[in-house]
């Protein structure tokens, strides 16, 4: 039995998805933890692509049980569409289970949300306007919507007939919205409500109980560290905590369950949105790395700025998460660089800098310190197994390794599963796996 936590060590969109899809063959349930809709997986199985917001990526293992836990917050017309689509995929939803405590995202958040951004102007930190930032914020203020209390006609009513008429002070003094029809919403939400009311419990008993049992369970957050709002480059954050912390507080299990954290990088780095990149390549590399990485997101299709390796955020997510290993996504995206350049400090103020500095100015002054590999130059897609890789190839990973001091234990080299070397099961492996080669000194080992 081993209860994992896959967590993102950039910004987001390293490639938890497909992780996650792998990991989820040996898992009996799969819970995702934070966020909303504002973040997406897209995975590939057998040509086809699955493109979920919501529903953790387990859901396409008919055996692997699927929890959307409390610290989401659900938008109940974007998840029925994808349930909708699942089912049209001819992926059953029966395995499905929703937060009753989870937090639901209405209209006004939307609304308010995309007016927000609007008025930051150049200070605007790259929302993508789903309503996630004030679905939160009405939770920390305690004005929030809970699946539960969708599911109470008149509970649900008298609360949003006061919240709606509240809120549309603020759409109409502030940003001259027209006005929510407080009865219009509330009987389109009803309506929501009766269709998602089959898969609505006390997720926290289940999660419970399966850890009881001793069944394999896997954590999935959202985003990645470097979104954290916390953690991360604060203000051009999300509005949760995709961190590994995030998962006890997000799901309502004790910190003692876990026994691994697995982290996603890809082999390079992408950001979207607004904030510092010290690593951000422009021009024309910039668009080859975007373009061979297909590096457009799957909620909004955001062209995602791209940039070399930074193992200085690398290290800082290996600390604030306590990981375990490592899952190097997108190599291949690599394979016609002749070199290659890795992050391995920064230079602040004319001063060497090897940690993530905590404030967006300071960081925002970074440049990064490089170190040059070569590069491989042949297609790396076709390969299943670590004697496949060319030599440099290997250099590369092992290097990153020992920047970011944890074994790499997954090696992604496409978007389908088979196009993945599996070195260690982080799963059912050792706690601390190694990526070697067989026969020779290759070795990539923590430090």
């Amino acid at each position: 039995m081993a209860n994992v936590i896959v967590i993102g060590a950039q910004w987001g969109d390293e490639g938890k998805g497909k992780i996650t899809d792998l990991l989820s063959r040996s898992a009996d349930v799969v819970v995702r933890y934070q966020g909303g809709v504002n973040a997406g997986h897209t995975i590939v199985v057998k040509g086809q692509t699955f493109k979920l917001h919501l529903i953790p990526s387990g859901i396409l293992y008919p055996n692997t049980e699927c929890i959307i836990g409390c610290g989401t917050v659900i938008d109940p017309e974007v998840l029925l569409k994808e349930l909708e689509q699942i089912k049209e995929l001819g992926v059953s939803t029966n395995n499905l289970l929703i937060s009753e405590t989870a937090h639901v995202t209405m209209p006004y958040h939307r609304l308010i949300d995309q007016a927000t951004e609007e008025r930051r102007g150049s200070h605007k930190i790259g929302t993508t306007g789903r309503g996630i930032g004030p679905t939160y914020a009405d939770k920390s203020e305690r004005t929030g919507i809970r699946m539960l209390d969708l599911m109470d006609k008149d509970g649900l009513t008298e609360q949003l007939e006061w919240i709606i008429n509240y809120k549309n002070v603020i759409l109409e003094k502030l940003y001259n919205i027209p006005p929510l029809n407080p009865q219009e919403v509330i009987e389109k939400y009803l309506e929501y409500a009766e269709r998602l009311r089959p898969y609505v419990v006390d997720t926290s008993v289940k999660i419970y109980d399966a850890v009881r049992r001793r069944r394999n369970i896997l954590f999935e957050g959202a985003q990645g560290t470097l979104l954290d709002l916390d953690h991360g480059t604060y203000p051009y954050v999300t509005s949760s905590n995709p961190v590994a912390g995030g998962a006890c507080v997000g799901t309502g299990l004790g910190p003692t369950i876990v026994d691994r954290v697995i982290g996603v990088s890809k082999a390079y780095t992408t950001r979207v949105g607004e904030g510092p990149f010290p690593t951000e390549i422009c021009g024309e590399l910039g668009d080859l790395l975007c373009d061979r990485g297909a590096e457009f997101g799957t909620t909004t299709g955001r062209r995602r700025r791209c940039g070399w390796f930074d193992a200085v955020i690398g290290r800082y997510a290996v600390r604030i998460n306590g990981m375990d290993c490592l899952a190097i996504t997108k190599l291949d995206v690599l394979d016609e660089l002749e070199e290659i350049k890795v992050c391995v400090a920064y230079e602040i103020d004319g001063e060497p800098c090897d940690h993530f500095p905590r404030s967006s100015r300071r960081f925002a002054r970074c440049k990064p310190i490089y170190k040059t590999l070569p590069g491989w130059g042949v297609s790396t897609s076709h390969c299943r197994s670590l004697e496949d890789l060319p030599r440099q190839a290997l250099d590369y990973l092992k290097f990153l390794a020992e920047l970011m001091e944890v074994p790499i234990a997954i090696v992604s080299l496409g978007a389908s599963r088979d196009q993945t070397i599996i070195v260690e099961d982080p799963i059912h492996g050792p706690k601390r796996a190694l990526l070697h080669v067989d026969g020779t000194s290759t070795s990539l080992l923590s430090a």
